[in-house]
């Protein structure tokens, strides 16, 4: 989305000011007002302006979630959920201003139920906060998007990450969750049962929805048996084709790889700078495999056959936990490597997803588009189901620059949409990608909008995001 076409959204000073008045009675210095802290929870690693609420407050439990959302709610004041401010598309933005409420002191673990596989969490407990507390179960919560994020945002985003293709997403990994709605009430929308055909399923219509319909205040989540082995490496290719076609391969073969990422040549030589690492510098795939000591050391050597037969190799694996870790964390840090390639530059990161056997073509199209462009980009990408990401590095005091970065996203995504793929595979919409939303489901925009205006028909919650007003 340009700069210029963030959707304005007219201000209820009058309730905000109200709003302000009664929170400072009701709870003193807890209600934050102060510059320094709304602009933290208006920022987040997009390059999206901030657009900053009017307070800020932290709630401890259920009930002070409750309380200013029915608050906010007499007065038509807008609430916008915040948990560690790792999203990329505007999400914490307070376009209409109105009240952040940042949700990390509920970071209390209520349950983890070892023999049936699952947790219920509060929104502010992070992932790595929630994988130290159960290593000693022998279980873990695979989810793993890089940034340490907070559960809630995770759910709220329907985030993936690393481990999706043989994990699945949040979406695939929630249970329920205890949301309040934007008249206050508080709803669990199911059990802790696996499965049910107990009318809507309303889940998955809270996982997703980006704090647009509700707060989520608690979640159960699905747990998985630590793999007794695991081994991974990096494999090289003469091109993005060969790459692509040996994920292609990988995946028809039923290889149950848990997780294949895609570097570009470009985001490799940044890797190898920043992390200190010495791999060649062209097209690589990051590979992960879970199982037993037998059953990794053949799906590793499979795919060694596998890469060999497309031109790649070889194939450097280890099922050494301290190398593992190595080579995992230089490829989370991939971001803040990339964008040490431009000392001084921002980096705008946005991604697509295609049917993975469009994936070669949508990538080599993209990087002859950064090169025609004349941008400086790298492509890195959870290649196993189809999702890449590009991170543009640009000049923010350059409009010109500024400019061509923006028509270059808007060109990789309808090139996504042009091979039946979506504008987002799993940094959401929030305010960046909205008209692409338009263009990618047309009428079914309407249906979203029916729904977000019979839940929340005074527009309360996180406004601004997702859908805009109504086409007329």
């Amino acid at each position: 989305m340009a700069l210029a076409e963030l959707e304005k959204l007219d201000r209820n000073e009058e309730g905000i000011a109200r709003v302000l008045e009664i929170l400072g009675e009701r709870y003193g210095e807890r209600l934050l007002t102060g510059l320094s802290v709304r602009e933290q929870h208006a920022h987040s690693t997009s390059y999206i302006p901030a657009q900053l609420p009017d307070g800020v407050f932290a709630p401890n439990n259920v009930e002070e979630v409750q309380d200013v959302v029915r608050l906010c709610a007499e007065h038509r004041v807008p609430v916008i959920p915040f948990g560690t401010g790792s999203s990329l598309e505007g999400h914490v933005n307070a376009p209409a201003g109105g009240i952040s409420l940042d949700l990390m002191n509920m970071n209390r673990i209520i349950a983890v139920n070892a023999e049936d596989l699952d947790c219920t969490v509060e929104p502010g407990v992070t992932r790595e906060d929630l994988n130290h507390y159960l290593r000693d179960t022998g279980l873990f919560f695979p989810i793993d998007p890089g940034a340490n994020a907070s559960l809630g945002g995770m759910a709220s985003t329907r985030a993936s990450g690393t481990n999706a293709v043989r994990y699945g997403t949040m979406r695939d990994n929630v249970v329920n969750v205890q949301a309040v709605m934007p008249d206050g009430r508080l709803i669990t929308t199911a059990r802790r049962a696996r499965k049910t055909s107990a009318g809507y399923d309303l889940t998955r219509l809270m996982v997703g929805s980006e704090g647009t319909l509700g707060i989520i205040t608690a979640m159960t989540l699905k747990l998985y048996g630590i793999p007794q082995a695991v081994s991974g490496g990096v494999c090289s290719f003469p091109d993005v084709e060969s790459a692509c076609q040996a994920v292609i391969m990988t995946i028809q073969m039923g290889v149950p790889v848990a997780r294949i990422e895609f570097v570009n040549g470009l985001a490799m030589k940044a890797i190898n700078a920043y992390s200190d690492l010495d791999y060649p510098e062209g097209p690589c795939l990051f590979l992960e495999f879970h199982g037993t000591d037998a059953g990794v050391k053949e799906q590793a050597e499979t795919f060694g056959e596998i890469a060999e037969e497309f031109g790649g190799g070889p194939f450097q694996w280890t099922s050494v936990a301290e190398e593992r870790t190595k080579l995992w964390k230089a490829r989370h840090n991939a971001y803040w490597a990339c964008v040490a390639l431009r000392p001084g530059a921002q980096g705008l990161s946005t991604d697509v997803c295609v049917p993975i056997s469009r994936l070669a073509e949508c990538i080599v199209e993209t990087e002859a588009d950064i090169a025609e462009s004349g941008l400086i980009a790298t492509v890195i990408g959870h290649v196993g189901d189809g999702n890449f990401h590009v991170l543009v590095l640009m000049d923010m005091n350059d409009p010109k620059e500024i400019e061509q970065a923006e028509a270059f996203v808007a060109r990789l995504n309808r090139r996504a949409l042009s091979m039946d793929g979506t504008c987002t595979g799993e940094h959401g919409i929030g305010q960046g990608k909205m008209r692409f939303l338009e263009e990618e489901l047309g009428d079914a925009v309407d249906v979203m909008r029916a729904v977000k205006e019979a839940i929340d028909p005074h527009n309360i919650m996180n406004p601004g995001k997702i859908i805009g007003a109504r086409r007329t």
